[in-house]
């Protein structure tokens, strides 16, 4: 890469440190390209700026992810503080620390002192209601269903997964989900399954919490990252979709969901009402619209290069099979494609995907 070509944020980074053998990465992200450099005082900033050409699975609530930051300043424990924010350049103190996805792998029990601290964010959260946040919402948030109406807000998040997620990639996905046995009325089906949601008054979500969106310090506090998917919405969601994954041992899980209605009750009562049942809906909506969205990122990673080995796609393969078995009952799929089926399929569409 010629230094014409770096990114803002690297271009950025480089310039502060006056040194690149000093700057450490990208980091790796979905959404951002990150940066780390440190300053003459031994603290580090990270410099980072949104990644070119990435499909959003998610819909996006608020404006500015540095705004909101700002605003959960006191208000929610533990978040990165943000220095400098420029035309799409986001400079914020870099956290040291590890993921807990690296200590603590998906599956993994996660230990008690960092259980209790997410169950306290969940709390924080709760306490954070529409309207009490200085952050601009973008113009089709603003009005997505009323506080607590929460069959409104799955049916705004479905109505995404619908159109943008799949109605926009059909063109060249289309053929793969109908080989994987993905109905056309896939949709119809996941809201009749969802349907009935009880009301709960609505707060402030992260919607993205999982392992390698929490770090943990030397001094085993928690932090929490990447809230570029935050929105005010059902509380339950926030949990279905942190369950979801997280993928606690099942133990765990099981207090992990007594802890969090606990926490939630206690800053704003009506907060977990209904979550026997709502919570086996929202989760099955989670497993559906990880269907969508998995098939399109596993496709993708097969790469441009003709005929993809066979341990690339035997690996591939493993992960749809689990995807469409977990989204199975919510869409009424009588049978799983094999691995060997959906190696062939997948196979096929990389070849009709490259063919000139």
């Amino acid at each position: 890469m010629t230094p014409a070509r770096f990114s803002a944020a690297r271009r950025r980074a480089v310039a502060v440190s006056g040194d690149a053998s000093l700057v450490t990465g990208p980091l790796s992200g979905y959404h951002h390209e990150s940066y780390v450099v440190p300053l003459l005082d031994g603290t580090k900033v990270k410099f980072r700026e949104p990644r070119r050409s990435v499909l959003w699975f998610d819909r996006r609530y608020f404006e500015s992810e540095d705004a909101l930051l700002r605003s959960l300043s006191g208000r929610v424990e533990r978040v990165p503080a943000v220095l400098a924010s420029e035309g799409g350049l986001s400079v914020q103190t870099f956290i040291e620390g590890r993921t807990l996805a690296a200590s603590h792998a998906p599956g993994r029990r996660v230990p008690a002192v960092i259980l209790c601290q997410i169950v306290a964010l969940f709390g924080q959260l709760a306490r954070i209601t529409p309207g009490t946040l200085g952050a601009e919402r973008r113009r089709g948030a603003r009005n997505h269903s009323e506080d607590g109406d929460s069959g409104g807000f799955l049916e705004w998040l479905t109505v995404f997964a619908e159109q943008q997620v799949y109605e926009g990639n059909r063109a060249e996905f289309g053929s793969l989900y109908r080989a994987l046995g993905v109905p056309d009325d896939a949709f119809d089906r996941l809201r009749k399954h969802v349907a009935g949601l009880r009301k709960r008054p609505f707060c402030l979500l992260h919607a993205d919490l999982h392992r390698k969106n929490l770090i943990v310090d030397p001094q085993q506090r928690l932090w929490t990252i990447d809230w570029e998917l935050a929105l005010f919405g059902d509380p339950l969601y926030d949990l279905a979709t942190h369950l979801h994954l997280m993928r606690y041992p099942v133990r765990q899980e099981r207090r992990m969901v007594q802890a969090w209605c606990a926490a939630v009750e206690e800053v704003r009562e009506g907060s977990s009402y209904g979550y026997a049942s709502d919570l086996q809906r929202l989760l099955a909506f989670k497993r559906v619209q990880s269907l969508f969205t998995d098939v399109i990122r596993v496709a993708l990673s097969l790469g441009d290069a003709p005929g993809p080995g066979r341990p690339v796609l035997r690996a591939a393969a493993r992960r749809l099979q689990e995807v469409l078995a977990a989204a199975a009952e919510p869409l009424g799929l009588e049978n799983v494609p094999s691995r060997a089926r959906i190696v062939a399929e997948l196979a096929r569409w990389h070849r009709e995907r490259e063919a000139p």
